[in-house]
């Protein structure tokens, strides 16, 4: 008996979140997406170049410069942070009127075999409800 009403509340539970999904994908309004990339050089003595670039709606990109991640020394942790900053200042521009971080890659590539130099390479996919027009 145990058994049997273990299973009627599995299957009532089943059903109504399959009900409720139905529900959700039906009454989601459509979305718009944006991009946000950004591209950090890690080639020595700061030769590389370094840019955040925003893909708006409509298609249009703009694009601004960014900090290389090594200097003629070697790790420039300045330059990371302020790379940091502009960035999460970028989010939260975005986010504050009313885009959603939808998804976040990230990847790396090395230019050769012995790893020097390459870029790391990350994307931001943003959503928000369409505007009724």
């Amino acid at each position: 008996m145990k058994k049997i009403l273990l299973s009627l509340v599995i299957a009532i539970a089943f059903i109504s979140n399959i009900h409720a999904q139905e529900l959700k994908t039906v009454t989601e309004a459509p979305k718009q997406f944006m991009q946000i990339t950004t591209v950090e050089s890690v080639l020595a003595g700061g030769l590389g170049r370094s840019k955040m670039i925003i893909t708006n709606p409509d298609g249009t990109q703009k694009d601004s410069d960014m900090e290389n991640l090594f200097s003629l020394v070697g790790i420039n942790f300045k330059n990371i942070k302020e790379n940091e900053d502009k960035v999460i200042k970028t989010l939260k521009e975005y986010t504050n009127n009313g885009w959603k971080v939808e998804h976040v890659t990230s990847l790396t590539l090395s230019q050769n075999d012995s790893g020097a130099g390459g870029i790391f390479m990350t994307r931001y996919l943003l959503s928000k409800p369409e505007e009724k027009k």
